[in-house]
């Protein structure tokens, strides 16, 4: 759908927010906490932005973009854009659902990955629900709405963390994630290394897996590797088998051969191209799937993953 840029501003060093409302100021579709939408930027680029203010709003979606210094294109072109233009987005979608139920929800934010976490504290609020905010940033100069938030922040408990703090003054992953009670869900969005460390304790500190939710904001780093093989796979509707060199993407070597698979970021971190496979075993480096659902092995991401055997058939 078509909508305008109807307000931006900067919130941040190197974060600027931008208010997404329709030409005739109608209501957008209903999104949930957590949603995001792609955005079609130009020169054919698409990429995923959290939508960071709150469900209830109707008038508009709100994205706050981070300009990225090793950036593809995508947060470049979102800081070319002023008010007034143009920009064509996709429907809001969820992959890191809110769970409303839950009896708390303790949430973990680095850096611009504040964005999903903004838009639970206020569904979360809204409902009266018990939860926390923890909120981790290079600086307060770089922290993303750090003001709104300190200000008029919407979580019973809200805690900000800085690099320049004392040791004693850091997160304590292992405190703040010790303290679950039954019926707790975790929430963690932010660079990778930061999720990754979450991750782990939550496994040491027993976490059940269906409470621990995670989602990254940029590239998988592990995509590519020196040292990556060829392969083959097979199109299960045609037995076509094609090649997939070392140094071309599956999506890649699949549109040669006149095979068209959907894709939106191309970092395995949306899960558009998620593509069935019926035999072999994928080399995941997707930033989307669970662990429980790469061991299952009868999906990838074509985008960014290859293969750890000679051949994977898929379900094409």
């Amino acid at each position: 759908m078509k909508v305008l840029i109807h307000g931006r501003r900067p919130i941040a060093d190197g974060i600027c927010e931008f208010d997404l409302r329709l030409p005739d100021g109608g209501p957008l579709p209903v999104f949930s906490a957590g949603s995001h939408v792609d955005v079609f930027l130009a020169g054919g680029i698409v990429r995923q932005y959290s939508l960071c203010n709150s469900p209830e709003e109707r008038h508009r979606y709100v994205l706050a973009v981070l300009l990225d210094s090793n950036t593809r294109g995508g947060s470049k072109g979102m800081h070319a854009l002023n008010v007034g233009d143009p920009i064509e987005i996709g429907e809001p979608r969820n992959h890191f659902a809110l769970d409303e139920t839950a009896r708390h929800s303790i949430l973990l934010a680095g850096g611009i990955g504040i964005t999903p976490i903004k838009s639970m504290a206020h569904r979360l609020a809204l409902l009266g629900a018990s939860f926390e905010v923890h909120y981790c940033a290079r600086e307060p100069d770089r922290m993303a709405y750090g003001e709104e938030l300190k200000l008029g922040h919407p979580a019973p408990q809200m805690i900000f963390y800085f690099d320049r703090d004392a040791p004693d003054r850091q997160l304590d992953m292992r405190q703040v994630l010790g303290q679950r009670t039954p019926g707790t869900h975790l929430y963690v969005c932010g660079p990778q290394g930061f999720i990754d460390a979450v991750m782990q304790t939550s496994v040491e500190l027993g976490w059940p897996t269906e409470n621990v939710h995670r989602e990254y904001f940029g590239a998988n780093p592990a995509s590519q590797r020196a040292g990556d093989r060829p392969f083959q796979i097979r199109i299960a509707s045609t037995g076509d088998v094609i090649d997939v060199a070392a140094d071309i993407t599956v999506v890649q070597a699949l549109s040669r051969a006149g095979y068209a698979v959907p894709v939106s970021c191309e970092q395995g971190v949306c899960g558009t191209c998620l593509t069935r496979v019926l035999d072999g075993i994928p080399d995941h480096r997707d930033a989307y799937l669970t662990d429980d659902e790469r061991a299952a092995n009868d999906q990838f991401t074509p985008c960014c993953s290859r293969s750890n055997s000679s051949l994977l058939v898929l379900d094409i």
